[in-house]
């Protein structure tokens, strides 16, 4: 395998081994699957737990009797080495790495026998520089994966053929490796791959860090969790200890997430130049449609496992909330990573990435036919229907002479993958398709032109970050002072979604309901559930079919604009004209799209059951504490007005603070 290649071809390729069905549909079994059921987006129905995914029995020790056992105090082995056997069977299982931290002699009628052992965690205890270290200069610094992981097994000799577990910590400091990145290098050694990935991973590791401060990196991130216990890292290191991937997220994105993590992207810069960082962020967009962030990573060796382990690594970081889409513009290794750590979650590549490689696939054609590009790009984007969209592709394909190009075949045959008329009843929080949000790349592209340093990198992304984030509280700000927005219509529909919306929110809304008043919905059939078509004064071409429910006020129209938005479509609210709605229901007002987006603290099931261990971790009630005051500090920059009154707020409570712990002291009330 050439790991260093630029993968062009492996988003498409890869994928025809993956897909074998073709997802095609017409108008008429829309028409059924639109009126038989009315589905709506809910945005709780998503959250669903992490699939594990063991480790295969053949690759544990065969010696071993209790290979799918877990260690526990009392537990008795006939030796030392069979103790050794079964901890490292286990470690694999959990996919982490072990190694001897002390054993123990005595002398018994006078002979050694080794009395004790203790098995560790690899990130156990401290790195401590050798005095050959301290003494040489200009020498290479190494990272250190050594964070003081207390997992730990010790066993201490009772006869003959008896040790027993007298010493056993479970619990781990750190995010261990995944299961399936411990049978994958497995499975390398046996196949021989190793070498040649080895070398590869080496040229990256140098590409990333040079002659320069690895360490320098985890230091910074241990700093930055010593300011801020909501500070999450984790770092990813294979079965030699060498570092593998990096995963990071400050608390506030972990706290946006919360709001708007619904819909994400996992954007990437290394596949645009070879000599970029191997930098990669999971983005969304927030309730103006601005871009958010969600973490960070470095994307070392990309490989199904690393990206297994960076996709349960960053869950794990937002508390386990699955999104409801994700979009990648990744290859087979990311596509088996996403099935298995969001099996629920709607994968889709990205388009744009996909018009990005067709401009390199299919550069003679474009040069040939001025009018290519722009055909594919109004196929894809424009075609609301499977249908009118494979019309529309056959037409190109005849019109160019394209039939035979290999490469459009390639992505006809993944179409349901990336074109948005197969997507469209999938959640995506675009406010408008066919306009592309700055990603990652383009972020690159604008600052820098050559390779840079780590810490320059990640210095400038997070100055870059902290000017998104000033963009949107000028905009909260902005609604806070009802910033004036002209009204179209004079409905109180609209007068409604103007005191809620998001400015940027409302003018999308606004735009679909001056369009409802000029187009027409016509009864067809009658019944508990109603059926229309909608469609513009003499324009069939835009015909679309509406199912209604009058008593629930629920509507589902063809073209799903609702549901891949959040955002109803001119043709429901043509229905809805008509049906004498004066009023958007509940239901369809998204509060990821209103003013209120942030306001309040919702508490689901996760949240409860976090407030019931708060009582007995300081770790968690400060954490708990942390987002509430982050959330107080964000409302409280809003103006100068509230920044005063959350200054003197906080002022009041650090004293009723200060008197609760003194009278704690006093009386000894003191729980910990």
């Amino acid at each position: 395998m050439d790991y260093s290649s630029s993968e062009d071809d492996d988003l498409i390729e890869d994928y025809m081994d993956l897909e074998e069905d073709e997802m095609t549909s017409d108008v008429e079994q829309q028409t059924r699957e639109v009126t038989s059921s009315l589905h709506f987006f809910n945005q709780q129905d998503n959250s669903v737990a992490s699939v594990d995914h063991p480790l295969s029995s053949e690759l544990l020790a065969a010696e071993v009797d209790m290979k799918s056992q877990d260690p526990h105090l009392g537990m008795e082995f006939e030796s030392d080495s069979t103790a050794r056997m079964f901890y490292n069977a286990y470690a694999l299982r959990l996919g982490f790495g072990i190694r001897v931290a002390r054993s123990r002699s005595e002398r018994r009628k006078g002979v050694e026998v080794l009395v004790m052992k203790r098995f560790v965690c690899l990130k156990e205890g401290h790195h401590k520089k050798k005095a050959t270290e301290l003494s040489t200069k200009k020498k290479r610094k190494r990272l250190s994966i050594r964070d003081g992981c207390p997992a730990m097994m010790e066993v201490v000799r009772r006869g003959p053929d008896r040790w027993i577990v007298t010493k056993l910590v479970l619990d781990h400091t750190h995010v261990v490796v995944s299961p399936d990145k411990v049978r994958e290098i497995q499975l390398n050694q046996l196949s021989g791959k190793d070498c040649e990935h080895d070398n590869y991973l080496r040229e990256i590791r140098q590409k990333i860090f040079g002659e320069g401060d690895a360490q320098g990196l985890l230091e910074y991130f241990k700093k930055m969790q010593a300011e801020n216990s909501g500070f999450f890292y984790a770092m990813q290191v294979d079965s030699r200890n060498r570092l593998a991937n990096i995963f990071w997220a400050d608390a506030r994105s972990r706290i946006t997430h919360k709001y708007f993590g619904d819909a994400v992207t996992f954007d990437t810069t290394y596949k645009k130049n070879e000599n970029m960082i191997p930098f990669a962020a999971f983005t969304g967009v927030n309730h103006h449609g601005q871009p958010v962030n969600f973490g960070c990573a470095l994307v070392i060796d990309k490989t199904e496992s690393s990206f297994s382990w960076l996709f349960e690594t960053w869950l794990t970081s937002m508390s386990g909330r699955h999104p409801i889409s994700l979009t990648t513009d990744q290859g087979k290794a990311v596509g088996v990573a996403v099935a298995k750590a969001f099996p629920n979650t709607c994968h889709r590549i990205c388009k744009w990435r996909i018009f990005s490689r067709c401009k390199k696939k299919l550069s003679d054609a474009y040069s040939r036919y001025p009018a290519l590009a722009e055909d594919i790009k109004k196929c894809v984007c424009e075609c609301e229907t499977t249908e009118s969209f494979e019309a529309y592709w056959k037409l190109i394909l005849d019109k160019y002479n394209l039939r035979e190009n290999a490469w459009l075949q390639l992505v006809y045959s993944i179409r349901h993958k990336w074109v948005p008329a197969f997507l469209k009843d999938s959640f995506f929080a675009e406010l408008q398709p066919t306009q592309r949000l700055e990603s990652v790349n383009t972020f690159f592209r604008r600052h820098f032109d050559t390779k840079i340093s780590l810490q320059v990198l990640i210095s400038k992304f997070d100055k870059a970050m902290d000017n998104r984030h000033e963009k949107e509280l000028q905009e909260d700000f902005g609604a806070a002072m009802h910033s004036h927005l002209v009204l179209k219509t004079g409905s109180h529909m609209e007068k409604q979604a103007a005191s809620i919306y998001t400015r940027t929110v409302f003018e999308r809304f606004q735009l679909e309901l001056v369009e409802a008043f000029d187009h027409y919905a016509v009864k067809f059939q009658d019944g508990t559930i109603s059926k229309y078509t909608v469609e513009r004064d003499g324009d069939t071409h835009s015909r679309h079919i509406v199912a209604f429910d009058a008593s629930e006020k629920k509507a589902v129209c063809s073209c799903y604009k609702f549901e891949s938005s959040g955002i109803l479509c001119r043709h429901v609210l043509g229905v809805f004209l008509v049906a004498g709605l004066i009023l958007l229901p509940e239901h369809y007002i998204l509060k990821r799209w209103t003013k209120k987006a942030k306001s309040g603290i919702d508490l689901d099931a996760r949240d409860v059951e976090t407030s019931s261990y708060c009582q007995n971790s300081p770790i968690l009630r400060y954490n708990e504490l942390f987002r509430h005051a982050l959330k107080i500090a964000e409302k409280g920059a809003a103006s100068l007005e509230t920044y005063k009154f959350a200054k003197d707020m906080l002022q009041k409570a650090f004293s009723e603070i200060a008197g609760v712990e003194e009278d704690v002291l006093k009386h000894g009330h003191h729980h910990s």
